[in-house]
């Protein structure tokens, strides 16, 4: 089986390096076809994959096959292979506001077709996506989809539903936390602390802190309230949060983004 991109943009090639890297796929067996020359050869220089400018060629080699184009390119792409697609294709989406009825009405005829919303960590192999098989796809191709995806970060079934909230959660997630991440380092250098080193103890912090609720299994307020001793600096700190609305205001951003998803796709 080979894998196939149609599409070589920042995220389409940070997939291909986490499932080269995995092993799941050697270059030799990984086509991505894209209608810049530049990104086609920056893809070739990065990931050794076989390049084209032909999306048919794509589906010609490849049996599953990454839709890794900007969402307003959906149309024209599938109106231009929706004829040689066959019965051993898999397509895995991950254009945003692109549902799987969407897909459906532009393909007009029965395609497997896998609908994900992942997040920009993939480019370090620690994305989380969620994964939306539409009716036509087994439970072993789901589960193929699912090996890939997890090669770059984690991946779950999620009901078509709840992609919204995803995107707030997920999708937009990452630039709440690089916010967070900042506050806490522009701290740091108001004490006194080089700019450079306070980015490193700020996201270490946070990279850690994260790896401790995903592996410990505890919740996230169990793992607070160990380290925050009785009349002790953290608890200080969590007091001034609490006073400053960080809970709230974390889950209005949250909800806003949430909301602007909806609108988004509404206004289509």
């Amino acid at each position: 089986m080979k894998l196939g991109f149609i599409g070589c943009g920042v995220m389409a090639n940070a997939m291909m390096g986490g499932i080269i890297k995995a092993g799941l796929y050697k270059p030799e067996d990984i086509w991505g076809a894209d209608p810049f020359e530049g990104s086609r050869q920056k893809t070739k220089e990065v990931n050794g994959i076989n390049v084209t400018d032909s999306n048919v060629e794509v589906l010609e080699n490849c049996d599953t096959v990454f839709l890794t184009i900007k969402p307003q390119y959906y149309a024209g792409v599938i109106e231009g292979i929706k004829d040689h697609v066959t019965d051993k294709h898999l397509f895995i989406s991950i254009g945003a506001g692109r549902t799987l009825a969407y897909l459906a009405e532009q393909f007009g005829k029965p395609v497997k077709t896998v609908r994900v919303m992942p997040n920009t960590p993939a480019q370090v192999g620690e994305g989380m996506s969620a994964a939306c098989p539409n009716e036509y796809v087994t439970e072993e191709e789901t589960q193929r989809a699912l090996n890939i995806l997890n090669a770059f970060g984690k991946a779950e079934i999620m009901p078509e539903n709840l992609f919204d909230i995803v995107t707030g959660v997920s999708g937009s997630g990452p630039a709440y936390v690089f916010m967070f991440i900042e506050a806490m380092a522009d701290a740091a250098v108001n004490g006194g602390m080089q700019r450079k080193q306070a980015y490193t103890f700020a996201a270490q912090t946070v990279l850690g802190a994260a790896k401790m609720v995903l592996e410990t299994g505890k919740h996230p307020g169990e793992l607070k309230d160990m380290v925050s001793s009785p009349a002790g600096t953290t608890i200080a700190g969590v007091r001034e949060l609490e006073l400053g609305g960080l809970r709230t205001t974390v889950i209005e951003g949250v909800t806003a983004a949430t909301e602007k998803s909806i609108a988004m796709q509404s206004a289509k």
